[in-house]
């Protein structure tokens, strides 16, 4: 059954608007980010360090939550549309899997999303005359930058699932990653899901999480993903009652 859900969501999207938006935030992000690297090429000394600061701080708090608060509002769109609530609540399908299979297509997205950030930094270095090749640090920085992402869907799905508006729970994604970006120069990252992904992605060029930063991280990151899950299926029963 999972897997039909997931089949069924993902020819939901083949043909959906958000695509311009998938390829356009993650485009837009990477050149405001190489032309402020370009234009402060003097004081942004560590090339291709300083570059990918540069492109995760636009995308990690404002592009990327934006780009999942649009997927996860689409994915639950027809479903609040005129009787389909009603429909989906008679199929022979679990809530559990229901949601499930939304936050695995929301998954699979994330990961895209940050396969396509790696080679549009890859390839604005090379357009910026870089030398050398990208850090070997990014492949760690895209997963846990996935890990993070998928937090934030697990909780966009939550609130579109609980909003019928399309864009209140776009605007959610937007405004948690402004208050993301002040949680994390606190230094409280770890206690807000919208501030995960410029931690996992290193967007404040520090460097990538060692291992024992990694498993505080990843712990917030299973929570972030686990509790709108398990109030997702919990207000799923009861909306179904009422």
């Amino acid at each position: 059954m999972l897997f039909a859900v997931v089949k069924t969501e993902i020819l939901k999207l083949r043909r959906a608007p958000v695509w311009i938006a998938f390829f356009t935030l993650p485009l837009l992000a990477s050149v405001m980010g190489t032309f402020n690297y370009l234009q402060n090429i003097s004081i942004l000394t560590k090339e291709w360090h300083s570059l990918w600061t540069q492109h995760t701080i636009f995308s990690s708090f404002f592009f990327l939550p934006s780009l999942i608060g649009v997927l996860s509002a689409y994915q639950w769109r027809l479903e609040h549309r005129e009787n389909n609530w009603n429909s989906l609540m008679t199929f022979p399908v679990s809530v559990q899997t229901i949601f499930t299979g939304k936050l695995i297509v929301s998954s699979g997205l994330v990961i895209l999303t940050q396969m396509l950030t790696g080679l549009l930094f890859i390839a604005w270095g090379k357009y910026a005359g870089l030398p050398g090749t990208a850090p070997a640090e990014l492949p760690h920085w895209l997963l846990l930058g996935a890990f993070a992402g998928i937090s934030i869907a697990s909780v966009q799905l939550t609130f579109s699932m609980t909003i019928k508006s399309f864009a209140i729970p776009v605007g959610i994604a937007l405004m948690g990653g402004i208050i993301g970006l002040a949680m994390a120069s606190s230094g409280r990252g770890l206690f807000f899901p919208y501030s995960l992904l410029a931690l996992g992605m290193n967007a404040n060029g520090r460097g990538y999480l060692t291992a024992q930063d990694t498993l505080p991280f990843l712990v917030s990151c299973a929570v972030f993903t686990g509790l709108p899950v398990l109030f997702a299926v919990h207000w799923l029963k009861k909306k179904d009652v009422a």
